[in-house]
């Protein structure tokens, strides 16, 4: 075993399993995805340290925990449907590529959106697509979406996403008027008008802006 995948598996072990993931199927996706193929080559050796590293353009791959937490609360299965807001380097769309059916990843930088496509080519994620546009939009031409994953912060989950669930759709996203005050969000759609909503944990993500 390489030296970055013993450091993949004790990420796993210290990081998610230890702080209460539970869920086997995240932890196994996660054992499998090579972070440090979607980070920056000058941080391959950050690739399993608790933290966010940069990406780019301002943008930053989330923690493996949060990542692995935010997966688990939208409770993803097999057969689900996933629009993940914030496609970034592409690595938690690799995440809930190995978990359920399809994901579909929205980014607003056309750049960062062309290199997490290719990425996850070349690592032969055929059932994650990566497009460039608004996320606060969704992707109505693909809709209804079983799971929504929306991994930046806005004062309000966007109307636009809560239309585009599935009756027993779940959403998680991190909301919040100020980073000081985000708090992370599990929001349910239970009928046509009447979602559900779950505080778990406070957060800091980057803002989740329109255009």
């Amino acid at each position: 075993m390489d030296h970055l995948s013993l450091l993949r598996r004790r990420m796993v072990e210290r990081q998610l399993a230890a702080r209460g993931v539970r869920d086997t199927r995240v932890l196994d996706a996660m054992r499998i995805v090579p972070r440090e193929d979607f980070v920056p080559s000058a941080l391959r050796a950050f690739a399993y340290d608790d933290a966010p590293l940069p990406i780019g353009l301002n943008q930053t791959i989330s923690q493996p925990w949060m990542v692995a937490s935010m997966i688990e609360a939208a409770d993803v299965c097999p057969g689900d449907r996933v629009l993940e807001v914030g496609a970034g380097s592409g690595y938690a769309a690799a995440v809930l590529g190995l978990v359920a059916h399809e994901v579909w990843s929205i980014e607003r930088h056309p750049a960062l959106a062309q290199q997490a496509q290719a990425r996850l080519r070349h690592l032969e994620y055929h059932n994650v697509h990566v497009v460039s546009g608004d996320g606060t939009q969704g992707l109505p031409e693909q809709a209804p979406f079983d799971v929504i994953v929306v991994s930046a912060a806005g004062p309000e989950a966007p109307r636009a996403l809560l239309d585009q669930m599935t009756i027993g759709g779940r959403m998680v996203i991190p909301l919040g008027r100020h980073p000081s005050d985000q708090v992370l969000v599990l929001v349910r759609r239970i009928d046509a008008e009447t979602y559900a909503r779950f505080q778990l944990a406070k957060v800091h993500f980057v803002p989740l802006i329109a255009g």
